[in-house]
């Protein structure tokens, strides 16, 4: 047999989703892709993502791979022969788009090679049926500059255990962040945040924090005292999933 692995790059509306990863009795993304997969190269596939969105988020730049098993002897389309992403992107439903297949090396991680994420979370304040699902509505502007004054202070530390789920069996609670910034736009708000790797809910939670900032209700430095406390209930409540964004995953070996 001889193999070859492909990352596959594509971007999905989460909104009726349960998110990525396949979970029993509920639609995810990576079963839809799984199964196309497995339509266009007549073989079963298996996919690996860079990570796991929760139910109802987003993705404008997410990350899997496969590796297709070629009996030797027997051709096999590639991406540049066979156009897989045309034949995918017609077996896929709308709110999932393939925007690349880039062939790796045979050893290449979707997850384990990734050394920079980047989310945003969206925020707005009149409604709009047109962002709904898309964005948080909140109804008064929270203070932007104490919630940057905030976010500054995230970036000093490296152990998240105050924003993570419990029970997430991962072997650190360590993360760099690189950037955490709001940034105003119109009738809006856009979080960004950018880091080596993310725990599962620590955007949303981080955004609530913030927002109890921005709201005034705790000041900007308690902010460090939830982080040194490593305790999850200590900081704010989870926003809704709607806002939040994967919007960029960068490896050593693909181009920018």
């Amino acid at each position: 047999m001889t193999t070859q692995r492909y990352f596959i790059e594509l971007a999905y509306d989460g909104t009726r989703y349960h998110g990525w990863q396949i979970q029993p009795n509920a639609l995810t993304v990576q079963e839809l892709l799984n199964k196309a997969l497995s339509t266009v190269l007549r073989q079963p596939v298996e996919t690996t993502g860079c990570g796991r969105t929760d139910t109802g988020v987003h993705a404008t730049a997410f990350f899997a791979h496969f590796t297709p098993q070629s009996p030797e002897g027997r051709a096999v389309n590639t991406p540049t022969s066979g156009s897989w992403g045309a034949r995918l992107n017609a077996i896929l439903p709308s709110d999932i788009a393939i925007k690349n297949i880039i062939s790796v090396h045979t050893d290449a991680h979707a997850r384990f090679d990734a050394t920079l994420r980047s989310y945003e979370y969206h925020i707005h304040f009149n409604k709009d049926p047109f962002r709904h699902n898309y964005s948080w509505l909140i109804k008064d502007k929270p203070d932007v500059k104490l919630m940057n004054e905030a976010a500054a202070t995230i970036m000093e530390y490296v152990d998240f255990s105050c924003f993570s789920k419990s029970n997430t069996q991962v072997k650190t609670n360590n993360c760099r962040i690189s950037r955490a910034e709001w940034v105003e736009t119109d009738g809006g708000l856009i979080f960004h945040i950018s880091a080596d790797r993310f725990l599962r809910n620590m955007v949303r939670a981080i955004v609530g924090t913030l927002m109890q900032v921005g709201r005034k209700a705790i000041q900007p430095e308690a902010v460090r005292a939830i982080i040194e406390s490593k305790n999850r209930s200590e900081a704010g409540t989870s926003v809704p999933a709607c806002g939040l964004y994967l919007t960029e995953v960068k490896y050593p070996f693909l181009s920018p």
